[in-house]
């Protein structure tokens, strides 16, 4: 652990339990919507599915790097991610990504995907306002996750007809935010 890291968010007024415990459940977050979009990608088949079917591969690709920035900065605040897998997914900070009963039904599908993507949204938002100006590095980690999320939202609310967002799909780069907390 990075004491003085620890030592210097309190010190700059941040509940630092608080924030490990909002960092380890969106990082269960990652990894089980890394997982459940592995099954939804699966099944986005067809002429409708086809379509949604990289978008939701970027999508996921990009949460599981999510997971792995969020790592480090936990157990340098002096926390740890929990022994049992199982534990780890039921603190989850947001709930599955589950298939729907009818996993031909596409638009069932992108309601998942998108309801998955702005509960992130929200979860990162919070993180940013409770450590704007007091905990630079997390803030800046929650930020990029933020602003990645915010276009995977987009992405599917425009297939669900929700308007235009003006974000364009990412033609060969992945996390181009979250990808400096990876070198």
């Amino acid at each position: 652990m990075a004491k003085i890291a620890r030592e210097m968010v309190e010190k700059a007024g941040v509940n630092v339990d608080q924030l490990v415990e909002l960092l380890v459940k969106n990082a269960a977050a990652e990894l089980t919507t890394f997982y459940y979009y592995t099954i939804l990608r699966v099944n986005l088949i067809g002429l409708q599915g086809e379509g949604i079917k990289e978008i939701a591969e970027t999508a996921r690709i990009e949460d599981r790097n999510h997971f792995e920035a969020l790592v480090p900065r936990i157990y340098e605040l002096g926390g740890k991610l929990p022994d049992n897998m199982k534990e780890f997914h039921d603190l989850s900070a947001c709930p599955p990504a589950n298939l729907p009963k009818d996993p031909t039904n596409i638009t069932a599908m992108l309601t998942i995907l998108v309801e998955a993507e702005r509960c992130a949204v929200r979860g990162y938002t919070h993180i940013c306002n409770l450590t704007a100006g007091k905990d630079h590095r997390t803030y800046d980690l929650a930020l990029a996750i933020l602003n990645e999320e915010v276009e995977h939202e987009s992405w599917f609310s425009e297939f669900l007809g929700e308007g235009p967002s003006g974000h364009f799909l990412r033609r060969g780069e992945t996390s181009p935010w979250v990808g400096k907390f990876l070198r």
